[in-house]
């Protein structure tokens, strides 16, 4: 595994549409990258109608092996009944979980002439360019749950558990993105009702003293729900705990005007021959009601690819000239039925097909 040559990428397309913007990001990744070699592996639904479980053993030793994992999405309401352990979703918790990919990087950004798409007056999304780290191992969604009687009355809790290192790598983590950008952290918690979130506060303060050269403000997770669609372009980097995270990103990316656009990267510690391991996939979920007609918005899918270069293989000319690609056909109206608005649609595939011709056209090729 150390010593390969050539990156390995595990696939798990998963349910829904997850295999069809799955495919297009591999295509797209295969154009900037003919060195990697793909494994693909089953996952959530199409693994319990294979096996009865979400996340078979073949799957777990793939991703173990592989370099990165590139995900499409899991879940559908045929599986609402399940215990949560045995529900689709609980594979992407257990992937998160097993390989610590604690770090959640959630870009949402305007795409150029595309900001009339948004549910907000484009001059309020102009110009929009942040990130939302999200703690994705610990908190609500890995707490102790209890579904009880107490006093004749069924009482069921979730627990949310934070420890004071968890809170201190992803703050770190938050001031070293935004070090890199434009300098500015927004920290979001709960910390007038929720203890987890003065735990949150503290750590944030202390951890700042080691980046004067980072501006940091602190909003309650309501206010920061507000300014987001008040003005979202103050916005930098803001970070926070995991079912914060989880809400405030899905708000993000509906301000470019889908979330099919909202690309994700969830990262660790471990680092790799190649670069730093991590999980990429697109926040859009299955979309079960447009699932094999062709017309799913692959943006995020090939944006997470773009995210699957720069941080797990090193390589930011690739990403770039994704990122590059992306930009330009959106520029020039190619879009999908999500996006398109009075204009003419696009098909999943063909949005893909476009990204090709369009990397193709620009007759670079990335060294190796």
């Amino acid at each position: 595994m150390g010593n390969r040559t050539q990156p390995l990428i595990a696939v798990l397309g998963g349910d829904g549409i997850g295999p069809e913007v799955t495919e297009q990001a591999e295509r797209v990744l295969a154009a900037v990258r003919p060195d990697c070699r793909y494994a693909h592996c089953l996952v959530g639904g199409a693994a319990i109608a294979r096996d009865g479980a979400p996340l078979p053993s073949d799957t777990v030793w793939t991703c173990a092996d592989a370099d990165a994992i590139l995900f499409g999405a899991v879940g559908g309401t045929e599986f609402d009944g399940l215990p949560l352990e045995r529900r689709p979703e609980a594979a992407l918790l257990g992937l998160r979980k097993s390989h610590d990919l604690y770090a959640n990087v959630r870009p949402a950004r305007a795409f150029p002439g595309s900001e009339g798409a948004s549910s907000l007056r484009p001059e309020l999304v102009r110009g929009l360019d942040l990130i939302v780290l999200r703690e994705l191992t610990s908190g609500l969604y890995y707490g102790r749950r209890s579904d009880t009687i107490v006093d004749g009355v069924r009482t069921v809790s979730d627990e949310m558990v934070y420890r004071e290192p968890e809170v201190e790598r992803i703050v770190r983590f938050g001031f070293e993105l935004a070090r890199g950008r434009r300098k500015h952290l927004t920290s979001v918690d709960k910390v007038n009702v929720l203890a987890t979130s003065r735990l949150w506060r503290e750590v944030t303060e202390r951890v700042a003293r080691d980046y004067p050269d980072v501006a940091l403000e602190h909003l309650l997770v309501d206010n920061a729900a507000m300014q987001l669609v008040r003005a979202p372009a103050r916005f930098d980097v803001i970070v926070t705990e995991n079912t914060f995270g989880d809400i405030l990103s899905d708000e993000a990316a509906m301000l470019t005007g889908s979330i099919g656009n909202l690309p994700s990267a969830s990262l660790g510690a471990r680092v790799t021959g190649f670069g730093r391991y991590g999980m990429y996939e697109p926040v859009s979920g299955t979309a079960p009601d447009i699932a094999g007609t062709g017309v799913a918005n692959p943006v995020a899918a090939i944006l997470s690819a773009a995210m699957l270069a720069r941080y797990s293989l090193s390589d930011e000319r690739a990403a770039r000239r994704i990122e590059e690609a992306v930009d330009a056909a959106m520029s020039a109206g190619v879009r999908t039925a999500d996006m398109a608005g009075e204009s003419p649609p696009v098909g999943t595939a063909a949005f893909g097909d476009r990204i090709l011709r369009m990397l193709a056209a620009s007759q670079e090729t990335v060294p190796r």
